[in-house]
């Protein structure tokens, strides 16, 4: 991209939690304005507001690529906004999880941002509507979704990983592991108490290859069913799952579709969907396929275990 092909909307959010994503997000804004871009910066006010920005970017014909510096609510509002557009993306991972940039292959450092702006490859990124809301990357049902509501409940500001722990302590003990009804494709394929995972990216937090054949540009949506009746299948299925083996258990279901529909007859039932509180059950999901063009780091590949862990010390 020349800097005469038009300006770079740069949206970012103030509130996303890691110090080390804003410095790079400083200097990735530096880079570009050293080699004479205009970028135009937007900070949000809302995840609302970072929709309307985006939007505002896809219709602008002066606009060559839009930057978004936040975690992956920002971003999902970000791709909800330049759904249809031909405008690439480029994320820069300011949040606490980043699941999307992660799967995408940007870790954080200035020189992946640059070597993907330089190079200039695009990959189409599929997203999903639960009830119409739009997701970019996963969206969970049952102790997940506990989890992340009591994170949501509790939060004040910028969180980490650590934040997470009280939540899923409390969550481990406390859950209930309530009945749950899976629809792919107009197939029922599960109906029972379980955890429930939908999604178009492998990976989940710390790097957990949940949905381990996912592809976030085949047109498919990826669901992953944990048979789950107590702690005791909880701490199997975290096992297996962190050893890669949960997808040949047979009390693991995996499935592909474009349409899925999930159901409790369960009052309560928290979903999350991108690490924010989701919708209420009943939920019917939805891909929209191509939805958003990214830009993505050459050859890169998605973050793992070993390395997300090992990212803080670098």
């Amino acid at each position: 991209m020349k800097p005469s092909e038009g300006y770079i909307q740069y949206i970012v959010n103030p509130k996303s939690g890691a110090s080390s994503g804003k410095f790079t997000c400083r200097r990735f804004h530096r880079y570009l304005t050293d080699r004479r871009y205009e970028v135009r910066a937007g900070t949000t006010t809302s995840l609302e507001h970072a929709c309307e920005l985006a939007t505002d970017a896809a219709v602008d014909p002066d606009c060559a690529l839009v930057v978004v510096a936040g975690g992956d609510g920002t971003v999902r509002e970000v791709a909800h906004g330049l759904e249809g557009s031909v405008k690439p993306l480029l994320i820069v991972p300011c949040g606490t999880e980043n699941l999307l940039a992660n799967e995408l292959g940007f870790d954080g450092r200035l020189g992946t941002l640059v070597r993907a702006f330089e190079g200039g490859v695009t990959r189409p990124l599929d997203v999903g509507t639960a009830n119409g809301r739009c997701f970019a990357s996963i969206v969970g049902f049952g102790f997940d979704g506990d989890v992340v509501d009591l994170v949501s409940r509790h939060r004040t500001g910028h969180i980490n990983q650590f934040d997470y722990v009280y939540p899923l302590w409390r969550t481990f003990w406390n859950h209930r592991f309530e009945p749950v009804t899976v629809v792919v494709d107009g197939q029922e394929v599960f109906d029972g108490p379980g955890m429930v995972f939908v999604g178009n990216i492998s990976r989940y937090a710390i790097g957990l290859q949940i949905l381990r054949h996912a592809d976030f540009g085949d047109g498919l949506l990826d669901v992953c069913i944990y048979r789950c009746a107590g702690r005791v299948h909880l701490v199997k299925h975290s096992v297996l799952t962190v050893l890669k083996r949960h997808a040949s258990c047979r009390d693991v279901i995996y499935r592909q579709g474009r349409h899925i529909a999930i159901s409790s007859p369960a009052g309560g039932f928290k979903t999350e969907m991108d690490g924010d509180p989701g919708p209420s059950l009943p939920v019917h999901i939805e891909v929209v396929p191509g939805a958003v063009q990214c830009m993505v780091p050459p050859g890169a590949k998605p973050a793992g275990i070993r390395s997300r862990i090992a990212r803080p010390f670098r």
